[in-house]
């Protein structure tokens, strides 16, 4: 992984892009990334630093950050250094690519879009999850819109990915983490496989499931059980519920002195993610903000169906924007604003 943004790469044409994204016909039944694995990721990174704190494998996890050290190139609302530097609550936002599998080598999609906020003052973590298919007017691609908000990282990386969740949502993001779809398959198979419950009843693309019954996964088969969604009574919330049961099992299993030495483990962390977080400001949540990640509080951005432009969005409304922006300031500890006044 190069220590540069990566994101100057020339995206799809708008053409491709569709094609890619939505197969013969506009149709997007495409098997899609994992939801929550992301946030788990990076605590599972932080966590590992803690464990070390003493200053075994120091050496490995500092160049394990360096090499995973990534610039946005955002326009970013505040210092966060600075928020960071006087234990102020900070956001961390929260991507996952879907890059790295299913012979899918192109720059991808950000399938995975969430917002973290840590208040150590409150001691809680709030999490919301904002939908990929999200209808937005991308704020640097004017004649690419409107479009997905997942395709602002296939156009303009994460610099354009930062600029229009806080262009819709009025929330400063002080930093992101990034980890594409390989990197959790390998991860799985590395820590030996991740046991967990299944919710429902179902096969898929070779995998089956049985309701209650507990299972042993190895990389390939967690990740069949994280992909499937139309069988789902519950649909893509159905399958968000079983990405984070695997991303649960898997920081379970990766809590370990032996997984954090693991030189091969952590390889496989900084090949498969990107974060601006410097290593000394990973020390400093470790230290400081770990206490709020055990108190954590969970919603999304509910949007409606919206097939008007020829794409199958979720319309995310003025009314659901603002509940999701009051949510996250507050958490923040900043004040509430109309939206209509800021944007």
């Amino acid at each position: 992984m190069n220590n540069n943004s990566g994101d100057t790469e020339f995206p799809l044409t708008r053409s491709e892009y569709q094609h890619r994204m939505h197969g013969n016909g506009g149709n997007n039944r495409q098997p899609k990334n994992w939801g929550n694995r992301i946030f788990w990721s990076i605590v599972l990174f932080l966590i590992a630093i803690i464990v070390i704190f003493g200053g075994i494998a120091w050496h490995n996890v500092h160049q394990t950050s360096n090499e995973m050290f990534t610039s946005a190139g955002a326009n970013k609302e505040r210092n966060a250094q600075k928020v960071l530097a006087e234990r102020r609550p900070v956001s961390i936002l929260l991507l996952g690519t879907d890059t790295g599998d299913l012979g899918r080598h192109y720059k991808g999609r950000t399938d995975t879009i969430m917002l973290m906020t840590i208040n150590p003052q409150t001691k809680q973590t709030t999490l919301v999850s904002i939908p990929r298919d999200m209808k937005v007017n991308l704020p640097d691609y004017p004649d690419e819109s409107p479009a997905k908000i997942n395709a602002a990282y296939a156009y303009g990386g994460t610099k354009e990915t930062i600029n229009t969740v806080q262009k819709y949502f009025n929330v400063p993001v002080d930093f992101y983490a990034l980890v594409n779809m390989a990197g959790m398959k390998e991860a799985i198979n590395q820590v030996g496989g991740v046991t967990v419950t299944p919710p429902l009843t179902f096969d898929y693309e070779g995998a089956s499931f049985v309701k209650g019954k507990p299972q042993h996964m190895n990389g390939w088969t967690a990740l069949k059980f994280c992909r499937m969604r139309y069988d789902d009574p519950k649909g893509d919330y159905g399958r968000q519920q079983r990405q984070k049961m695997v991303i649960e099992a898997l920081l379970k299993k990766s809590i370990s002195y032996k997984t954090v030495l693991n030189q091969k483990f952590l390889k496989t962390v900084s090949k498969n993610a990107k974060t601006d977080l410097k290593f000394s400001e990973m020390m400093t949540l470790a230290q400081h903000y770990r206490q709020a990640t055990k108190n954590i509080k969970q919603s999304h951005a509910q949007g409606t169906s919206d097939d008007s432009d020829g794409q199958a969005f979720q319309d995310v409304s003025h009314s659901e924007r603002q509940r999701i922006s009051d949510l996250l300031r507050s958490s923040l500890g900043l004040e509430q604003e109309d939206l209509n006044t800021n944007n």
